[in-house]
């Protein structure tokens, strides 16, 4: 590979792509797959995510521990994405091709365990993905750039999983969908892998022992704020992305076959937006630039509460992809100064835990949008699709917008607690 493209932000974001096809296809569509198709319902499919949520909150920090302490002649991060791949696409196959004729207890099951080794494998990738970030973009202004590409690559991938995916499963099942994915996968993972070249300087120090790692990163406020602040708004990434279905069936009582339309509006309209972002913040204070992109997606999901046409809800979708644009663009840079500061203050680069400690909180977002499921369908009397209850319209229209608004709106007072010092340089 030409030193034009090792380590370039284009070729970088092609892991983006690999990453986030299959993944927004499951966050999307495993509630409607399991709940409103097989029937499960909705008391044990949170039941489900509580239990994985524990298991992760014991091996998501220490996958990132392990990783900040490999040392190979391949880096310390690649030897682990690659290993993952083929245990990512089986664990994904797993969770779209359930057997038939199984009972609720079975498929309670059957869910509870592809769920726990799909999320385990894809914490592996996701943490050593994103560990490479900050290492490979040094500086605010290369950072705005590569995390706009990034995350257009992300919007590219976000849309096929999600606009695309009603078509292939109505055309060919979930189990042939699922497969399809985890080719593509494997495809545009190994691009980014042959693309990207550890920096052996970075890495040269001796890594902490694991009681210092955790007492270092416990300690270290700003981290903590910025992520507590930004788990509540990535509840509503995954929030609007799985009840989109529901609130075209049942709130804009449209086919299934036009989901594709009404997600198609909020993404492609997030991807030009991005380059609107990146031009407003790219000489920006981090902080300052993704506070404001939270105001802004809080505003935006005001919109959808309006909605009662196939065509009411693609222009409140359009409004909500700004809001969303501003959102994917700007927590990196952050989170990249908040990684800097830390590697002044100790001497070390310890990517890997901040990263795994940040996907952990951020992934208590998971439990949060299942419990608004499991609280709101209960006050509304929606348990699954074979008993949707007597007003299921108010039952998505709340989850799309009342309560994704009240989401944000902690998330920016939250924000408003985040400081963060200048480093030397």
């Amino acid at each position: 590979m030409g030193n034009r493209l090792t380590n370039s932000p284009m070729m970088y974001a092609f892991g983006m792509l690999a990453l986030m096809i299959p993944s927004q296809a499951f966050s999307s569509f495993y509630s409607y797959f399991y709940v409103e198709r097989l029937g499960l319902g909705i008391g044990l499919a949170t039941l489900a995510r509580t239990i994985y949520l524990i298991w992760d909150a014991a091996n998501q920090p220490m996958f990132g521990y392990w990783s900040d302490r490999t040392r190979t002649r391949y880096g310390r991060r690649k030897p682990w994405i690659v290993g993952a791949i083929p245990l990512f696409m089986l664990s994904f196959i797993l969770v779209f091709s359930v057997p038939e004729g199984l009972s609720e207890g079975q498929l309670f099951l059957w869910f509870l365990i592809a769920l726990i080794l799909f999320e385990a494998v894809a914490t592996v990738l996701w943490v050593n993905y994103s560990a490479l970030f900050p290492e490979l973009f040094q500086g605010n202004t290369l950072r705005a750039k590569a995390s706009a590409i990034q995350q257009g690559f992300q919007i590219v991938a976000i849309l096929i999983g999600s606009a695309l995916t009603p078509i292939l499963f109505n055309a060919m099942g979930f189990g042939k969908m699922s497969l399809l994915y985890a080719v593509l996968f494997a495809v545009f993972m190994l691009i980014f892998v042959v693309s990207t070249k550890e920096k052996e300087e970075l890495f040269q120090a001796p890594p902490m022992k694991l009681k210092e790692a955790f007492r270092e990163t416990l300690v270290n406020k700003p981290f903590w704020v910025f992520n507590i602040s930004n788990s509540f708004a990535q509840t509503v990434n995954g929030l609007l992305s799985s009840m989109i279905p529901f609130y075209a069936k049942y709130v804009l009582g449209i086919s299934e076959a036009q989901v594709t339309i009404l997600l198609a509006s909020i993404f492609v309209s997030v991807i030009p937006l991005v380059a609107v972002w990146y031009a407003f913040i790219r000489r920006m204070d981090p902080v300052k630039a993704w506070r404001i992109s939270l105001v802004a997606y809080a505003l935006s999901v005001i919109p959808l509460w309006f909605g009662n046409s196939l065509w009411t809800g693609v222009g409140a979708g359009i409004l909500v992809g700004f809001g969303l644009a501003g959102f994917l663009v700007t927590p990196p840079i952050v989170s990249a100064r908040i990684i800097d500061l830390d590697a002044e203050r100790t001497g070390r680069r310890r990517e890997g835990i901040y990263t795994a400690v940040a996907g952990f909180i951020t992934r208590s977002s998971g439990l949060i949008s299942a419990l608004a499921f499991l609280v709101v369908g209960m006050i509304f009397g929606y348990e699954s699709g074979d008993n949707p209850g007597p007003n299921p319209e108010a039952t998505f229209r709340y989850l799309i917008s009342v309560v994704p608004f009240c989401l944000l709106a902690v998330s920016v007072a939250i924000s408003w607690f985040v400081k963060l010092g200048k480093l030397k340089e």
